[in-house]
């Protein structure tokens, strides 16, 4: 008597793994909406007119660009603003990276005692809350004559910027073997030579992801900014925008706002697009071996 093979349960792991396929999808774009939900109400609110700003459609009707006007009007002073905060932000990440790739070179390959330790305490370093160390920055900034100068808030941003920057790349540079620049130098180079022509060129991504978030923090400081300049001319982006003026002395001009907050933002998008495969590759670099 022959026994009928039964079956191996192939059709019910196929709807399975549709239902968690479908899942995926859906706690994907439930995080995406999540995600740009703001930006898409920000974006909505520039659009409408000033009589129009607290309707709650979708969609603008009629579509207006009023606010954008009003954000370029010389009284505003936003153009400077903004050629101020890619000084600040460009500065900064110029300089935070210079420093850290060399620190974090240095935490990677020598040896030396309490090398955890000061790990530790650069990334301590940066747990200090920005008001915590206001007032003390204000009063030595007067005193040196530094209020309404870049530097004043280039130096300080730094300040916060690089214990995440060496961290970062520290880690990066310890998954990198020792034998690149060994080789390197039974080949006849230096170690400033293995490390500008072989580690450098390696390390790439993860310098330019650590690029990326140095530029967006420094893109978007606002305490710090807001308390060492008290002079248009010198104030950045974020600061310009929290003092639109209004038609009046008690009116907030939310359309204004919302359309130099889309200005804003808007360089910060198309950076992370144009290099996503890069920022990606620093993020994954040494996951997998």
């Amino acid at each position: 008597m022959g026994l009928e093979a039964e079956p191996c349960g192939g059709a019910g792991m196929t709807a399975t793994l549709k239902w968690r396929t479908w899942l995926l999808y859906l706690g994907v774009a439930a995080v995406v909406a999540y995600c740009l939900a703001p930006f898409y109400w920000m974006l909505v609110s520039s659009l409408r007119r000033t009589s129009d700003i607290f309707d709650t459609s979708l969609l603008p009707a009629p579509v207006s660009f009023e606010n954008y006007r009003a954000v370029f009007s010389p009284s505003q002073g936003f153009g400077r603003a903004l050629l101020n905060s890619l000084i600040v932000a460009g500065t900064t990440t110029v300089l935070a990276l210079l420093l850290a790739t060399f620190t974090a070179y240095a935490m990677a390959r020598l040896e030396f005692r309490f090398k955890r330790l000061i790990l530790t305490l650069i990334i301590a370093t940066s747990m200090f809350p920005v008001v915590s160390i206001l007032v003390p920055l204000l009063k030595l900034f007067t005193d040196i004559g530094w209020i309404n100068t870049y530097q004043a808030m280039i130096v300080p941003s730094m300040s916060f910027v690089l214990p995440l920057a060496v961290w970062n790349l520290t880690t990066f540079f310890r998954q990198m073997p020792d034998e690149l620049e060994q080789a390197a130098m039974i080949d006849g180079c230096t170690r400033g030579q293995a490390f500008r022509k072989i580690i450098i060129p390696l390390a790439a991504p993860g310098i330019f992801t650590t690029a990326i978030i140095i530029f967006i923090a420094a893109w978007n400081e606002f305490l710090i900014a807001l308390s060492m300049t008290n002079r248009p001319s010198i104030q950045t982006a974020p600061v310009a925008i929290s003092k639109f003026a209004g038609a009046s002395q008690f009116d907030t001009p939310f359309g204004s706002q919302m359309a130099a907050g889309v200005l804003v933002t808007i360089p910060l998008v198309i950076m992370v697009l144009l290099f996503q495969r890069r920022i990606v590759a620093g993020l994954t670099a040494g996951a997998a071996k």
